[in-house]
């Protein structure tokens, strides 16, 4: 079994376990230092969303780094029983674990986030399926970070304000402009 580190916050240096499971990519600690670079290193107040949760180490990352809420989805049953026991483990008492699809969940939540991290399977058409129900999730302001196959110039009508490429990698960041600010 793999691991994967906690790159800041509270719980820096804490390793995750990744399980083995087909298509689970964890993603790489400089990614995720980047990303939260761009973010600011704090998520203090923010409500998170990661769909597609995996070794949960943009969630739990997001977590260590004071969000107020985490929504971790994921529907492998292995996956949700590895992600339950590293919660346990690191006693994050903002995260939230959902065991669903993450397309049916996005078309019937009617909560609203401040960060979406969006780390699809490849090569299974989630983004396109996704797509239309994402900016719903979305607070005025709210940011979304992506990781793709293929890089992304636009996705949900969303501002990309970064973007990157790290191996075969690509992420970026887009952002949902607050009433009054033009995109």
């Amino acid at each position: 079994m793999s691991k994967v580190r906690i790159v800041g916050g509270s719980h820096r240096s804490r390793l995750i376990e990744v399980p083995e499971a087909i298509g689970l990519r964890p993603t790489p600690d400089r990614v995720r230092e980047t990303l939260f670079n761009w973010l600011g290193q704090e998520l203090d107040g923010l409500d998170c969303l990661d769909l597609f949760a995996g070794s949960g180490a943009l969630g739990f990352e997001a977590a260590s780094r004071g969000a107020a809420s985490v929504t971790m989805v994921e529907l492998a049953p292995k996956v949700m029983a590895h992600l339950r026991s590293t919660q346990e483990k690191l006693r994050f008492g903002n995260v939230k674990l959902v065991a669903a699809d993450a397309l049916k969940l996005v078309q019937s939540t009617v909560s609203r986030y401040d960060l979406v991290l969006l780390d699809p399977p490849y090569r299974q058409g989630w983004l396109e399926r996704l797509e239309p129900a994402i900016p719903t999730l979305l607070k005025p302001g709210a940011r979304l970070y992506l990781e793709a196959e293929n890089p992304q110039e636009s996705f949900a009508g969303l501002t990309r304000i970064r973007q990157g490429k790290a191996g075969q990698v690509h992420y970026a960041l887009f952002e949902k402009p607050a009433p009054g600010i033009a995109a």
